[in-house]
């Protein structure tokens, strides 16, 4: 009879299964895990029952510390971007949220279905999510503050896990665990730089431990210095020369004047001449082809203003960021099987980016941002055409009036906190029972702070004092504003007399209570025991906001933010069997049920996961899962106060009035209109559910190798999306006029016509009387989402004679389809027709071979993305292919040195011929940071050799 359990204690939330190992040892065969020690325990993701067999009925990737060394990841948004089941974005510093919403975070989006939807974990418990929205709308947990230096391995399950883990756990769960045992004294000192300019790093990690009879302690510290690296230190994004879709440069707008039919009034060269000495020396007179009109001809022509090609690039490729850890595992061993922990982690970040100089447009007083504004006596040659009469003004800002880069920095201090105090330990016969019960409070708590605009005070200093004049019938705010303040660069302290910083302390904060046991011997069956594992918990979750107040009025130019604040409470209970049938087969069953409760509501949600382990001979595993998830309403799109945001659409009403039987294209070609969007948030959301299937298998027929294929199938339904704006316009034009676009009768006083005529609101006196004013949104259940795939990897060893040894490796990852529907009844959209409009790669794959001999090792890596969307929507542009290259050579048992190069090839970002907008590549995927060096040097003191 084959043993399937081991008695032995379970970590925390740690699972099951590692199928596709990401190591470079293959995967234990059966017949080698049948023989495992009783104390060779093993934990694997997915699963709360201690176990003796390393695959299970879901696959899991696990990367060790050895990997991270060998494969030369510098930081851990780096190492999840080489996991091939990571298909979404991992937020870059040039990332448009990176510096509006998340201001130095970076997120693990599993499966490409949102990083709202992985569950993250560090030693298998929550940690507190970011304490700003990504995106403006979800809660996501922060991956960047994790320290490398400090993990000893990292596991990614990918599939619905709810059963296990409750709440989020919908495309995967990431686990992080630190480590827990210390090995001597040991420091590594690593320096990085790039051979293109910029970006000199630094790390230093200490772990050392600490024993005292039953008293242990392990102590870790992590210090990371990161420099920055400009876009204008990179030739292929240091100026708007490098757009792809034009011959000739188009200048940055430092300085722009325009009709109400925004075409471009000249300034003439000599007053650009006497701006030249702005942006370090750049500005000139420039123009932009066709944006110009000639009264006199009728007809358009160049358009001049005064600007820069090289103030394209004054954004950062990449952060400056200062990050210190601490973390210490204690124990304390009671007796009798009983033992004492704490567990405690404390990070702090300092973070500062740049993503270019603010910019200044008239904003109304009831936050209409158009820009326009009524000027009857500074209209030059235009004078005499009453409709020349409305005036828009802009300005970009430059170093020199601002005094510098550095004064217009965003930046991010943060303080992270994770604590755990508990007990665990064994009981009954043969210590055959293990238990843990443990209270958890993660923190994260930040201030950030972004330079602004302050509205009245810009307004006042370009344009004067408002007119009041009885005979103004434009509908627009009248100035007798000169032009020549417009081209009159300002001063530092100028600047700073309209300027502001625009602070936010955000924070977030999570308190959970767990207990749970577990035994591998529940009962003995013919093929071999039962186990089993329960678990209980309770918990609260908090988020604050805490907005500057002034940036939820109509203060600072382009914002007026939503504030947010909530909690929920969460109780939950679970069990899990795992049951050998027969000697070759095994099946395993959990369910959970989770309860919220929130904004005076409450809901329960039961989900269960189903495996199957089938072994028809000793080096064969065909396995299988089922399992459904759900994610509970995030917290923002709960708690969300209102807030506005520019936005856009057809406006199907005025299309419908004013043309005879309009297609849909025709609205959208020829009444797209500018608009305030409100959002506020909805305390009647339900969770978001999910279903996942696992299929394949685990074969290796020799020692020195083994292969795995496995199909994974997930399904998403009750996706929260905002209110469909373009949806919302179409509803009120049929409801108004009581057709649809098709002809169909349509009843005004139908829930959704009265819903859609109370959303859009139109002015209703002046001279913009008809015009939308706003539209207003609120996120809802609506969508559904499915992905499905195929994963494969295999490993390999061999023997080299006298040369030593060869090890490789190879994952991959291809996505047969990745469709969304956003609405009952919408068209089915597939993500990977570039129409569609999603970046996410079909596939990605990574590869790597190891060759050790004696004291020498050194390992080369690549990475592969395949075709994604270009920036046109109308193609794809190239797959790519990344190396990475590294060698460690131990000096001595105590001393061993490492070297990695990144990106071996300096490559430089996949070309789009279509990317029209700075820095003319997918810079949520890609930078330009170029052949980057790491030398990294570790010494130990006492313990195991190195």
């Amino acid at each position: 009879m084959r043993r399937h359990i081991l008695a032995a204690g379970t970590s925390l939330l740690v699972v099951a299964t590692a199928s596709a190992q990401d190591n470079t040892q293959p995967a234990e065969p059966a017949d080698a895990a049948e023989a495992a020690q009783a104390d060779d325990v093993i934990v694997v993701l997915g699963s709360r029952i201690p176990r003796t067999q390393i695959e299970g009925p879901a696959p899991v990737t696990t990367i060790t510390a050895e990997d991270i060394l060998q494969q030369g990841y510098p930081d851990i948004p780096a190492l999840l971007r080489s996991v091939t089941q990571n298909a979404g974005e991992t937020q870059t510093t040039q990332s448009y949220g990176a510096n509006t919403f998340t201001p130095g975070a970076q997120q693990v989006d599993l499966r490409g279905l949102g990083p709202n939807h992985t569950l993250v974990l560090v030693n298998g418990r929550r940690v507190a999510d970011f304490p700003m929205p990504y995106g403006g709308n979800s809660n996501v947990a922060d991956i960047s503050n994790i320290p490398i230096g400090l993990i000893e391995r990292v596991e990614v399950l990918s599939g619905a896990a709810s059963a296990i883990y409750g709440s989020d756990a919908i495309s995967g769960v990431v686990n992080f665990e630190l480590k827990d045992q210390a090995d001597g004294t040991r420091f590594d000192i690593q320096v990085g730089t790039t051979e293109r300019g910029g970006g000199t790093s630094y790390r230093l990690t200490g772990t050392t431990g600490y024993s005292s009879g039953n008293f242990n302690a392990l102590f870790g510290a992590e210090y990371r210095n990161q420099e920055p690296i400009w876009g204008f230190d990179r030739e292929i994004q240091d100026s708007s020369a490098d757009n792809p879709t034009t011959d000739q440069p188009l200048a940055m707008r430092n300085f722009l004047r325009t009709d109400e039919y925004y075409s471009y009034l000249d300034p003439g060269a000599s007053t650009c001449a006497g701006l030249s000495h702005l942006n370090r020396g750049s500005t000139f007179y420039a123009t932009r082809p066709g944006y110009g009109w000639d009264v006199a001809a009728g007809e358009y022509v160049d358009g001049h203003f005064c600007g820069s090609n090289e103030a394209m690039s004054y954004g950062m490729i990449q952060s400056d960021r200062e990050r210190f850890n601490l973390f210490s595992s204690l124990t304390y061993d009671a007796g009798n099987g009983m033992e004492f922990f704490l567990d405690a982690q404390l990070g702090y970040s300092d973070t500062e980016t740049f993503n270019g100089f603010k910019s200044w447009y008239y904003v109304a007083p009831d936050g209409n941002e158009e820009g326009t504004f009524y000027n009857p006596n500074h209209i030059g040659l235009y004078e005499t055409y009453s409709w020349r009469q409305l005036d828009n003004w802009y300005r970009l800002f430059t170093p020199e009036e601002i005094g510098g880069f550095e004064n217009g920095m965003i930046t991010n201090e943060s303080l992270t906190l994770n604590i755990t105090p508990g007990i665990r330990g064994t009981f009954g016969a043969r210590d055959a029972w293990n238990y843990e019960a443990y209270f958890n409070h993660a923190r994260y708590t930040s201030e950030m702070a972004w330079p602004e605009i302050v509205i009245d005070a810009a307004n006042a200093f370009f344009l004067g004092q408002p007119v009041d004049d009885p005979n103004n019938t434009t509908g627009y705010q009248r100035f007798d504003a000169d032009p020549a303040r417009l081209y009159t660069p300002l001063t530092p302290a100028e600047y700073d007399s309209i300027a502001a910083h625009t602070v936010y302390e955000p924070e977030t904060w999570v308190n959970n209570f767990q207990a749970s046991v577990s035994t591998g011997e529940l009962l003995e069956l013919p093929a071999g025991p039962v186990g089993f594992a329960a678990v209980v918990e309770a918990g609260t979750q908090n988020y604050e906001i805490n907005p500057d107040p002034r940036a939820l009025e109509q203060y600072y130019v382009g914002i007026r933010d939503s504030d947010g604040e909530g909690d929920r409470e969460h109780y939950g209970a679970g069990a899990e069997f795992r049951i050998p049938l027969f000697d070759f087969l095994d099946v395993s069953a959990a369910g959970r049920y989770d309860q919220y409760a929130y904004a005076d509501n409450e809901f329960g949600e039961f989900t269960y996961n189903l495996g199957a382990e089938f072994r028809p001979f000793d080096r064969l595993l065909i396995r299988g899962a089922i399992g459904t998830g759900f994610r509970a309403p995030d917290l923002h799109y709960v708690y969300r106060g209102q807030g506005t945001v520019n936005g856009s659409g057809a406006d199907y009403y005025a299309c419908r009035t004013n043309e005879t039987g309009p297609s849909a294209s025709d609205c959208v070609n020829n009444y797209w209109e500018g608009f305030i969007s409100q959002r506020g948030g909805n305390p009647n959301l339900l969770p978001e559910t999910a279903q996942s299937i696992t299929g394949g298998f685990v074969w290796a027929p020799t020692d020195n190798f083994n292969l795995s294929v496995d199909y994974f199938s997930i399904e998403m339904e009750d996706q929260v999306l905002n209110l469909s704006v373009d949806q919302l316009l179409r509803d009120e034009a049929a409801c108004r006029i009581g057709t649809s676009l098709d002809g169909a009768a349509v009843d005004p006083s139908t829930p959704t016509c009265v819903d859609a005529l109370d959303r859009v609101q139109r002015y209703t006196s002046g001279a913009l009387t008809g015009e939308i004013q706003y539209v207003d949104v609120l996120p809802i259940n609506v969508a559904t989402e499915e992905t499905t795939g195929l994963d494969v990897e295999a490993n390999a060893n061999f023997a080299i004679g006298s040369m030593g040894d060869l090890s490789v490796g190879a994952s991959y990852t291809y996505v047969f389809d990745h469709t969304i529907q956003q609405y009952p009844g919408d068209p089915v959209i597939d993500q990977f027709v570039p129409a569609s409009g999603y970046e996410i790669p079909r596939d990605k794959g990574k590869a790597y071979i190891t060759w050790t001999r004696d004291r020498f090792s050194t390992t080369l890596t690549t990475i592969y993305t395949g075709e994604m969307t270009n920036w046109n929507w109308d193609d794809k542009i190239d797959d790519s292919y990344w190396f990475y290259l590294s060698a460690q050579y131990n000096v001595s048992d105590r001393l061993r040195v490492s070297a990695t190069v990144n990106n071996l090839l300096d490559s430089d970002p996949v070309e789009d011929p279509s990317h029209a907008s700075y820095p003319y590549y997918n810079s949520s995927w890609y930078d330009s940071v170029g052949r980057t060096f790491f030398l990294q040097l570790t010494y130990q003191l006492g313990g195991e050799p190195l």
